[in-house]
């Protein structure tokens, strides 16, 4: 991870599928076009941007809450995973591309719909043994060729408005990363073309909505099986949200280090990103081994988060070892085999968006609510959609104050 993107690439068969599906953004992108791609992402989602937009962050935490309290009131089953996708596409929505589309108020035509059969096809396109979709298409193939046509149709949509607002005033400086992205395509000898802004459109849509919906839905199926660390995550999210049912300020929101521990132990465990894929760009030796150019090398993530040489007792959900608040003996703990966000030049520019997302959305739920499952959860299923992902997550709330 080190060493790309001037040793390694991901697999090429990622960017050809990529570039074939109009989502060939930063994500895949290699050479000298990720570059600048990556600069403009990450003075984006950077913290001293995210702190700014908190109060942004804050409002669409509190669309989930009156949604959850009627579900709460009328005993009505819960499907989190959809819930916290549509939360997590309008926070990026608002915090990348100035637009807010208030998917928590509605109940269908959102773009999630769209969304959700893209990452699975990507999947089928990236493993099969040849592109048949290029000679002929199956029902699936039809289908996602409907679903692309909107969701690009959404995000062009969203640039020509974004352009629009940047016509009428020409004097401002971009507010978000989408007035940026087509300030950096119109400028001057730009190699930037419209297609590649709409990738990156499209690439923080799928990336946003994706992992860290289900990063936290994995973490709710910890947390509905255990009442005392419900308990231990009340206590810890009502002290720092007093009586407000959402964390007031991006301050307070440094305060709730059990939710996010909880997160990452889940994740440690659980990894939504359970598969990395690499290629070397030229001939490589590693132990001993020399695996010629281009050679695909699949790393397994869980592999090292269950070793007992870097995690005490690795198959034991432990939210307390992330914390080393002195109340314990020191255990062998080494986050470097934590690779849920990549690590190297690459790292994932998303992280800290979804370390702020994961504290939000999980110490509301908890300050407010408790949960258990509405189907045992012997019958869930962790299913390979690109990402790593439950079969479902449906749960039943009730309102709380003690």
């Amino acid at each position: 991870m080190r060493e790309r993107p001037h040793r390694y690439r991901r697999h090429a068969s990622i960017e050809s599928v990529l570039e074939e599906l109009g989502c060939n953004g930063l994500f895949s992108a290699e050479g000298a076009a990720w570059a600048p791609q990556r600069k403009l992402l990450m003075h984006s989602l950077s913290i001293p941007h995210i702190k700014a937009f908190y109060p942004s962050l804050k409002a669409t935490t509190e669309r989930l809450y009156p949604r959850w309290q009627r579900a709460a009131a009328h005993g009505n089953v819960v499907e989190m995973t959809d819930d916290l996708k549509r939360y997590t596409v309008d926070v990026t929505s608002a915090l990348a591309f100035g637009e807010d589309p208030r998917t928590l108020k509605k109940h269908r035509g959102v773009i999630q719909e769209h969304l959700a059969l893209i990452f699975p096809m990507l999947t089928n396109r990236i493993n099969a043994p040849f592109p048949y979709w290029r000679y002929v298409k199956l029902p699936r193939d039809c289908e996602l060729d409907r679903s692309l046509i909107e969701a690009h149709g959404y995000v062009r949509n969203m640039m020509s408005r974004a352009r629009e607002r940047m016509r009428d005033d020409p004097s401002e400086l971009p507010s978000h990363l989408l007035e940026a992205m087509l300030v950096m395509r119109d400028a001057p000898e730009s190699d930037v073309t419209d297609d590649q802004v709409a990738a990156n459109v499209l690439t923080l849509l799928l990336a946003g909505e994706d992992t860290t919906a289900n990063s936290v839905a994995w973490t709710l199926l910890n947390v509905a099986a255990d009442s005392a660390l419900q308990q231990r995550l009340f206590d810890s999210s009502r002290g720092v949200l007093g009586s407000a049912p959402v964390c007031p300020d991006f301050t307070s929101l440094k305060q709730l280090d059990l939710p996010e521990a909880v997160c990452t132990e889940t994740g440690r465990l659980c990894p939504v990103v359970a598969i990395n894929s690499f290629e070397p760009l030229e001939d490589v030796c590693l132990d001993d081994i020399t695996l010629p150019v281009g050679t695909k090398m699949f790393f397994l993530n869980r592999a090292a988060t269950l070793d007992a040489r870097n995690f005490s007792n690795p198959l034991q959900f432990d939210p307390d070892r992330w914390l080393h608040d002195g109340s314990r003996p020191r255990t062998t703990h080494d986050s470097r085999a934590y690779r849920q966000f990549g690590a190297g030049p690459r790292v994932c520019p998303g992280r800290h968006l979804a370390a702020v997302e994961m504290r939000l959305a999980l110490s509301m739920l908890m300050a407010n609510f408790s949960i258990r499952m509405a189907v045992n959860p012997s019958t869930i299923r962790e299913m390979n959609a690109f990402t790593m992902v439950l079969s479902a997550m449906p749960v039943h709330l009730s309102a709380r104050t003690t």
